[in-house]
């Protein structure tokens, strides 16, 4: 009876700190999501400046949100991120629009992708 016991609270455990994780997961990419939709619509709009600002907030967001993330993903997700990031901020620096946006829409596809992969499911246990 106390293995059951034991059992069913390491289980409960691990179920509540998925469902924080995956819920943690995906706030701080919906807030860098909606970041990088700023960007993009600054770029449209030939605000360069608003654009850097922009991209500097993002940066910033990346290294407040991603500071615990090494604990829960792969390296090699966050190294690519932090790969794409630094593109962008190059392309936005040198006002380069289409390698820019091409940039922040694969970067936004990566951050999405985040929280659908790390979720407690079925599909991802077995």
């Amino acid at each position: 009876m106390r293995l059951f016991v034991t059992l069913m609270i390491v289980l409960t455990l691990l179920i509540g700190l998925g469902t924080w994780n995956n819920s943690a997961l995906h706030d701080s990419t919906n807030e860098m999501t909606r970041q990088i939709e700023q960007v993009i619509t600054d770029i449209n709009g030939q605000r360069w400046d608003q654009a850097r600002q922009e991209t500097q907030k993002l940066e910033k967001s990346w290294h407040e949100n991603a500071r615990w993330w090494p604990v829960f993903l792969d390296h090699q997700e966050i190294d690519n991120i932090e790969f794409s990031l630094a593109k962008v901020k190059k392309y936005v620096d040198t006002r380069n629009a289409p390698l820019a946006q091409g940039q922040l829409s694969e970067l936004e596809l990566m951050l999405k992708h985040i929280p659908d992969k790390e979720a407690v499911t079925l599909d991802n246990i077995l």
